[in-house]
């Protein structure tokens, strides 16, 4: 048993009594609950007893930081527009709140003073900052706004830009690269610069991954439920996600059962979806178009050297369902497997937000010993697929509101290349394409040709794919959409499958 100074390790109520490493950072504070990136949903990531945030900065044009992702205001704020023409007095007003829900009205722009100034998860305890810069020429500001905040603040200057992160690094400050794979150029990048860390979105992956690295690894942007456990495993040194609950209890499993080598105790669950209009078998939109009725098997598993007890249930997130089935108990002996059978009817208008399953796992470690428990989760994601044979296929996206106009896209694979097509924009002025393959994002104009991976033909299940358009309806940004998987700015669900005809 792992032992602390004042005794046996304990997991606390939502897994925060496990100490990292790895250090679990929430990526814009708590954003599936909060405004992401203000002090709301940074103050929230401490509640719950993460280790640190990580955020990204922009500057105003009278040159002061704030947190915010985008280059514009338009997605997380109720005002318009480039933040680099604005002057810090011209962004006071500004609701950064309301867009997420009326409870967070009136809820301002942070500023970088204010996230440095962050209470700790405990008294005495400092947060860590994962800082992203977004531009080149913040650097120089930030590090004198650095000098003179509290020196005892655990900091990382995060780009992907390696010229940023020489120039952080000489002024001496703590320089992480981020970048998409752990391969060798990044490895040398490292050794020969002297960077104090990389960090690899979506898990630490590459081809030098298993190798000897002469800085801090980070895993960026994971919210996989088997991605977050083999990343607790493995030797990266912090991570930062969205869903922070989910990665105190990767910790928690990692360190309680270290010799435990399966995967996730509740395995991947997935609602599947048509490719038609007609999402919803019952041909009603009450739910919204991304609905439908399933029947779910679900497998559970014991990681644990110990009995446990196991409560099953639901968590909402975005739109309305119905369960049968749920709350369930059983009883787990160590190692053992288990299956559930429930159904579940309903949606929603827009794609993520998917519900969770979740098993709250409980025992006790001896006579007279308080009851521990420790929360999985996992979503049932809806999945929605579309087998391209010879010829153009036409996807038609999502009404994300009641009223939207139709709007589609066609898609045509040439040899190793697929071509996306506007093909109707759906009242949307300046509209442009937004498509995730394989995990790979892009964006712009009216046709996009992408390169298909090799085995994309031989894949029975596809390739991961989505499509969507981007552009304006009147002042105010829009999104449509085909699946999930867009954007990455905010929880969008999985994304797509695109099923390929195979070559003879």
């Amino acid at each position: 048993m792992f032992q602390r100074e004042d005794g046996p390790l304990q997991v606390g109520e939502l897994g925060e009594s496990v100490p990292g490493p790895p250090w679990i950072l929430g990526r814009r504070g708590v954003p599936l609950v909060a405004p992401e990136n203000t002090m709301a949903s940074l103050n929230g990531a401490m509640e719950i007893g993460l280790d640190g945030v990580s955020y990204e900065l922009r500057a105003c044009a009278s040159g002061e930081l704030v947190l915010l992702a985008d280059p514009t205001l338009d997605r997380t704020s109720d005002a318009h527009g480039l933040v680099a023409t604005r002057t810090l007095p011209e962004l006071a007003g500004v609701d950064a709140g309301s867009w997420f829900h009326r409870r967070f009205a009136s809820e301002p722009l942070a500023l970088l003073e204010e996230a440095l100034a962050l209470d700790g998860p405990a008294p005495g305890v400092k947060p860590m900052h994962v800082i992203e810069l977004a531009a080149p020429q913040l650097v120089e500001e930030l590090s004198r706004v650095l000098e003179g905040s509290d020196r005892r603040l655990s900091v990382r200057v995060a780009s992907r830009n390696r010229a940023v992160c020489i120039e952080a690094r000489d002024l001496g400050l703590s320089a992480m690269h981020l970048c998409a794979s752990a391969d060798h150029d990044e490895l040398a990048f490292a050794r020969d610069e002297r960077i104090a860390a990389v960090g690899v979105h979506g898990g630490w992956q590459g081809a030098a991954a298993s190798e000897s690295w002469p800085c801090e690894r980070w895993a960026l942007a994971v919210d996989d439920p088997d991605l977050l456990l083999r990343c607790a495993r493995a030797p990266v040194l912090g991570l930062s996600t969205r869903e922070p609950l989910r990665a105190l209890a990767a910790r928690a499993l990692a360190r309680f059962a270290p010799e435990d080598e399966g995967g996730w105790p509740i395995s991947p669950i997935e609602l599947a979806l048509g490719s038609s209009n007609a999402l919803n078998p019952s041909g009603s939109t009450a739910s919204g178009e991304w609905a439908g009725a399933w029947s779910v098997e679900a497998r559970l598993r014991n990681p644990f050297g110990w009995p446990v007890s196991v409560s099953l249930g639901l968590s909402i997130r975005r739109g309305a369902f119905d369960v049968e089935g749920l709350p369930a108990q059983l009883e787990l002996a160590p190692g053992e497997e288990s299956k559930i059978s429930f159904r579940l009817s309903g949606g929603s208008w827009s794609p993520g937000g998917d519900p969770l399953l979740v098993a709250a796992m409980r025992w006790q470690r001896g006579p007279g010993r308080p009851e521990e428990r420790i929360f999985f989760d996992t979503p049932l994601a809806r999945v929605r697929r579309a087998r391209l044979d010879s010829g153009a296929l036409r996807l038609m996206l999502l009404r994300e509101r009641p009223g939207d106009p139709p709007a589609s896209v066609t898609v045509k694979a040439r040899r190793d290349a697929l071509a996306v097509t506007i093909e109707t924009a759906g009242g949307l002025s300046d509209a442009e394409l937004l498509v995730n393959l394989e995990g790979a994002r892009y964006r712009g104009g009216s046709r996009l040709q992408l390169e298909l991976p090799r085995d994309a033909r031989s894949r029975a299940n596809g390739i991961a794919f989505s499509v969507g358009l981007h552009g304006r309806e009147g002042k105010q940004e829009r999104l449509r959409r085909w699946a999930g998987g867009l954007p990455d700015e905010w929880e969008g669900g999985a994304p797509g499958r695109l099923v390929l005809e195979q070559r003879a």
